[in-house]
């Protein structure tokens, strides 16, 4: 979504998925792009440590952040290839300042996230949809942010060098009085303003009372590339989806681990959407967002260690990539004017995993029947099954694990790292990660690659390898029922 003025923007000059295009477009001075290139990263940085936990993870998604003029202002990109290009133009960053940048980046972030969760084209394309998400947005964004004004931008008239400054978007508490002028005027009864931006759905249904909305021309690239249609508008559903639900995702992680910031804030866009659209209402039911409010999906039921751990253990099993500089055509390019690029040459080896069950006490079955089946599902992957007490002893799914007392995690170390040999095997392999699942009563341990153990705590153990130090990726497994 781009954020604008309520002018009408001028009509795009390249193709807003061609990096290198937006990137040559008529640039500006390199200490203006400096300039906005240091306000863009501190206030994404802000995010991050104290404004908007949602939107310093979306911005993480956007690996391509590109200044341009190609557009007035700025915007976020989700092409059908699946990246995610956050562009902006640096003499609006500079106008704005930082706390004009945060407001922008925010409401950017706010617009793909309540993309994902009205996705409907139809709701999209009506123009009273798009004022009641400007509405929503902004004033969500001036309670986030401490602002009681929308950003102010600062001009200098070329001619006479006079310094001005207007607020630029749209301004909620403006459009809330022409809403209660509207109403008055035909005899209906408005909502008072706390109670008329309550929810976005809200907001959208007292616009659509009122006889004449205030619609503004369009304020957003993507509606110009749409043709006012809700489709083709350069955010690709796919992209959006995918994006949007492992921002969610990580965001709703953060807050099940007691993370502060990210429970406020998804409390708040839970509160917001949840029950707008049944499309809304699934895919809040799907993320298993309910807990935030003590809530459980009666027809469904989501493991968060379980998500938490496919996360994890996708991190650490994440394709390589074997990059050559190809020499030839690397000339060839430089010659036509290119840049130089490089390739992708070998094929990757297997992923190896190591996954070891302390056997000292009762463990589910159920918890080691899902392991099985996610380590045995996972491409790429070869697996090594160990059982531990006070003894070290491999097996292969489908045995059955004996165990006894105690319980002792240096044997599993000293077995992964090669200096322990078990029925005259020793372990020769290079580990990409180890996954224990325990209850976490022994003494701990330093693993020569901490960074590469997961450790799956069982209900009422001890959590003490995320304060080891270094600490190690560590969350508590729910083995209670089924």
């Amino acid at each position: 979504m781009a954020y604008g003025s309520t002018k009408t923007p001028k009509p795009l000059v390249v193709e807003l998925t061609d990096r290198r295009a937006l990137e040559a477009w008529q640039p500006a001075d390199d200490e203006v792009v400096a300039k906005a290139r240091e306000l863009k990263e501190q206030a994404l940085l802000d995010f991050g440590m104290q404004a908007s936990v949602i939107a310093s993870w979306l911005y993480t998604k956007c690996h391509h952040q590109i200044p341009t003029t190609a557009i007035d202002t700025a915007a976020v990109m989700a092409s059908g290839d699946g990246t995610c290009l956050l562009l902006y133009n640096p003499d609006f960053f500079v106008a704005l300042g930082l706390d004009g940048v945060k407001f922008v980046l925010f409401h950017e972030a706010r617009h793909l996230i309540q993309r994902h969760l009205f996705a409907d084209a139809e709701l999209r394309a009506d123009p009273v949809f798009t004022l009641a998400a400007e509405v929503t947005i902004n004033h969500v964004a001036m309670k986030r942010l401490g602002r009681s004004e929308l950003p102010l931008v600062r001009r200098t008239d070329p001619e006479t060098g006079e310094v001005t400054e207007e607020p630029t978007g749209v301004d909620p508490r403006k459009i809330h009085a022409l809403y209660v002028a509207d109403l008055d005027e035909q005899g209906l009864e408005p909502l008072p303003y706390d109670d008329f931006i309550l929810t976005d759905a809200l907001v959208y249904a007292e616009l659509k009372r009122m006889k004449d909305p205030p619609v503004p021309p369009p304020l957003c690239v993507h509606l110009v590339l749409g043709d006012g249609t809700g489709e083709n508008d350069g955010l690709d559903p796919e992209t959006v989806a995918r994006i949007s639900s492992e921002v969610l995702r990580g965001v709703l992680l953060s807050a099940r681990r007691g993370m502060r910031l990210a429970r406020e804030e998804l409390l708040e866009l839970l509160k917001r959407t949840d029950g707008a659209t049944d499309a809304a209402t699934k895919m809040w039911g799907d993320l298993g967002a309910g807990f935030l409010r003590g809530e459980t999906q009666k027809t469904r039921r989501v493991d968060w260690w379980q998500q938490w751990l496919i996360d994890v253990l996708s991190s650490k099993l994440r394709d390589g990539e074997r990059l050559v500089y190809p020499k030839k055509r690397g000339a060839l390019l430089a010659t036509l004017g290119h840049d130089p690029m490089l390739a992708r040459r070998g094929q990757e080896r297997t992923k190896v995993v190591v996954v070891a069950y302390d056997t000292s006490g009762s463990m589910p079955g159920h918890v080691i029947e899902w392991l099985t089946e996610l380590v045995g599902h996972t491409d790429g992957v070869e697996a090594h099954w160990l059982s531990f007490d006070g003894a070290l002893m491999p097996f292969k799914p489908g045995e059955r694990v004996y165990g006894g007392g105690g319980t002792d995690f240096q044997q599993v170390a000293d077995y992964v790292e090669g200096r322990l040999s078990v029925a005259g095997h020793r372990f020769d392999e290079s580990v990409d990660a180890v996954l224990m699942l325990t209850d976490g009563y022994a003494p701990a341990i330093t693993p020569a690659e901490p960074d590469k153990w997961i450790w799956l705590i069982t209900e009422g153990g001890d959590e003490w390898p995320e304060r080891h130090d270094p600490p190690m990726a560590c969350h508590r497994v729910t083995t209670g029922d089924r």
